[in-house]
């Protein structure tokens, strides 16, 4: 019978799934509610195809968390990006038919083709990173604004406004000396102390967020904050986004993926290499910071820098020789910290079967 594709059209309040016949048409298909027991019914009615793939559309959106309960039920998934699908329907010349168990439909042939779909695991360390990020960068977000919005009120009630280097205790004291005479005037000075709760309260959350963060880092045991220039911030941006670095064949896959491996230029007999502006940008930016840190606090990076410019390099080729030098120091930290977890977890499996 061999192994059987289910596509899997996943929403908000519901998800259809579809089994296709040898014509690629739909043999059956199911409607389930988002709720409790959505996986209890999707696995029961698919128990007549005992050896099944599930493909979910968008595990990384709404397909998250039905394909992760698929996996903690042990069964296997695979991600078929939205893009792909859609392309499968145009193809297959039913894209006017926008219809779930279509959608469904599509995501089956898709995945009956995979390619290199990936395979759904379950979220690991580099997903909580990221959420941890997230809620940082939101509030860091929020109190720029929020601070942006004091200043503009504050230049509307003090001639002058304030200074650049504004802080919550200066602005305080600048509201306090404000009288209102109006009624326009008083709403703004209530507004404008609002804002001063709204910057003081983000003050007290970022630490702690940030302070999870160098938790989550040390718990992890990563080793990337060790390269000069890569703080908490830097490490868990790259340790969120790369995940497991198995997935990158080699150091050069990884710069690549990150954008410090040149791009060929060549013309006839010159032979160049000019900068790559692809590549997964927030890592790239890491990588940027670290190596300009290297150079102006006189890391390890600056020497290299010195060489290639008496090489006769260009201030932007060694600089860009820089960053993928320490791209290749980046991806034999990733890979040997993830050696030595693996050889950890192994050690501990051992000890519990001799103690058993």
């Amino acid at each position: 019978m061999g192994v059987k594709v289910i596509g899997v059209d996943p929403h908000k309040r519901s998800h259809t799934a579809v089994v296709l016949d040898e014509d690629e048409e739909i043999a059956a298909q199911l409607r389930v509610a988002a709720d409790r027991r959505q996986v209890e019914r999707l696995v029961s009615w698919a128990k007549d195809w005992p050896e099944r793939i599930w493909a979910v559309e968008n595990v990384n959106g709404l397909g998250r968390l039905l394909s992760q309960q698929l996996v903690m039920a042990g069964e296997q998934v695979v991600d078929v990006p939205a893009s792909l699908s859609f392309r499968t329907r145009k193809l297959s010349g039913k894209s006017g038919r926008k219809t779930d168990e279509h959608d469904a439909r599509s995501v089956a042939i898709t995945a009956a083709h995979p390619g290199r779909l990936r395979t759904v695991e379950l979220e690991d360390f580099s997903q909580a990173l990221g959420l941890i990020l997230d809620r940082r960068r939101h509030l860091v977000t929020f109190r720029h604004r929020t601070t942006c919005r004091l200043h503009a009120l504050l230049s509307e009630m003090v001639p002058g406004g304030a200074q650049k280097r504004l802080t919550t205790a200066k602005a305080a004291k600048m509201l306090r000396s404000v009288r209102p005479a109006t009624l326009v005037e008083t709403e703004r000075r209530e507004v404008a102390k609002q804002l001063i709760e709204d910057w003081r309260w983000c003050d007290r959350h970022i630490p702690d967020i940030e302070a999870r963060l160098h938790e989550a880092l040390e718990a992890h045991g990563s080793t990337l904050t060790g390269v000069f220039g890569i703080g908490d911030l830097g490490a868990a941006t790259i340790l969120a986004i790369v995940g497991d670095v198995r997935r990158f064949n080699s150091a050069g896959h990884f710069a690549a993926y990150n954008g410090t491996a040149p791009i060929e230029a060549s013309s006839g007999d010159v032979k160049r290499h000019r900068l790559n502006r692809g590549g997964n940008r927030q890592l790239n930016s890491v990588i940027h910071i670290a190596a300009v840190t290297q150079v102006q606090h006189g890391g390890p990076g600056k020497l290299y820098l010195e060489r290639k410019l008496a090489e006769r390099k260009t201030n932007g080729e060694a600089m860009r020789a820089l960053k993928r030098q320490l791209s290749d120091v980046v991806y034999r930290r990733l890979l040997a910290d993830q050696r030595r977890r693996e050889a950890a977890r192994g050690r501990q499996a051992g000890t519990r079967l001799a103690s058993a």
